[in-house]
């Protein structure tokens, strides 16, 4: 793969852009990264392993002379780093994201950013329970998909040129718009994500099942909810808050399809279980169908680094 971009500037030095400082290096897809986090202990890591090719303290050196940056922070925090950053952006740089909310995004990002700067927000579908600066690898987006959300009056070229890094990055790579991405999230990870973490706090609060036996079993099922709900706090809190409607319309989804189920189990509706189980199996098998999962056992992740839920 050729050079794409000549600087790539991460905000944020976590999974996501440890991972994407790694695929670039892989695919020879930028002349330079240099990478910055609020944390010193982050910077020191990164420079440790050398995640990047250089390390700034600030954001605002980070981005100096950069044709790319990616805002890898979590969706609560991108209006003030934008603001940080935005006087120093240079001209005809594109400005992109990897959050799981895009409407907020935009509303928190757009208006700060200069004009001559491209805002292409995006959402790679890739992740682990894992964080920090440690946790990247350069692997995590191949065969994944990353959504971009460009506004309508977007510069196709500058949208031709990211796409072109993502699928470098190793990425499948669709367009939507930011609304429908909302709600395709909340029903794909968030809502899934706000599910894990109730269980895994039922399983806490009910007392008459030891600690000791919740995990002996949890190859049962439990094991699967308490990876997804190992993930960042901090990153999900945002999340919830800024994809509010489109989460709280599933939920309410979900509320009645399991007053059905409940229902059907005291009846004894054996053929309404039947057919419901049915269908949700059909939907697994469209997912390994689609090269999103293995059918292999033990989640199909024996001997491999463990791919958790994307945000």
């Amino acid at each position: 793969m050729s050079q794409i971009y000549t600087r790539i500037a991460l905000i944020g030095l976590g999974l996501v852009a440890g991972s994407l400082s790694l695929a670039t290096r892989r695919a020879g897809l930028a002349a330079e990264t240099v990478g910055t986090s609020r944390s010193p202990e982050t910077r020191a890591i990164a420079r440790e392993i050398n995640l990047v090719d250089r390390v700034t303290d600030t954001a605002a050196e980070a981005v100096k002379d950069a044709d790319l940056v990616v805002l890898c922070v979590p969706v609560g925090a991108m209006e003030a780093v934008t603001k940080e950053i935005a006087p120093h952006l240079a001209e005809g740089a594109t400005v992109t994201d990897v959050g799981s909310v895009k409407r907020d995004v935009i509303a928190q990002v757009a208006p700060h950013l200069p004009k001559g700067v491209h805002f292409i927000p995006g959402h790679p579908l890739a992740g682990t329970e894992h964080s920090g600066p440690r946790s990247g690898f350069a692997e995590l987006f191949d065969n994944r998909y990353t959504i971009l959300t460009p506004p309508p009056e977007t510069d196709p070229d500058a949208v031709a040129r990211l796409r072109a890094y993502w699928e470098g990055c190793g990425a499948l790579v669709e367009v939507m718009e930011p609304d429908h991405h909302d709600l395709v999230l909340a029903v794909t990870s968030h809502t899934p994500h706000l599910i894990a973490y109730t269980m895994v706090g039922v399983a806490d609060d009910l007392r008459r099942v030891t600690d000791s036996e919740v995990i002996k079993y949890s190859a049962a099922g439990f094991r699967d909810f308490t990876r997804i709900a190992a993930s960042d706090p901090t990153m999900w809190r945002d999340v919830f808050l800024t994809n509010k409607d489109a989460t709280l319309e599933i939920l309410g989804r979900f509320t009645e399809e399991l007053f059905a189920l409940q229902r059907a189990i005291r009846t004894g509706d054996g053929a309404h279980l039947h057919d419901y189980f049915t269908r949700t199996r059909a939907i697994r098998r469209g997912i390994i169908e689609a090269g999103q999962d293995t059918d292999a056992p033990d989640f199909g992740r024996v001997g491999q680094r463990k791919e958790g839920p994307g945000e």
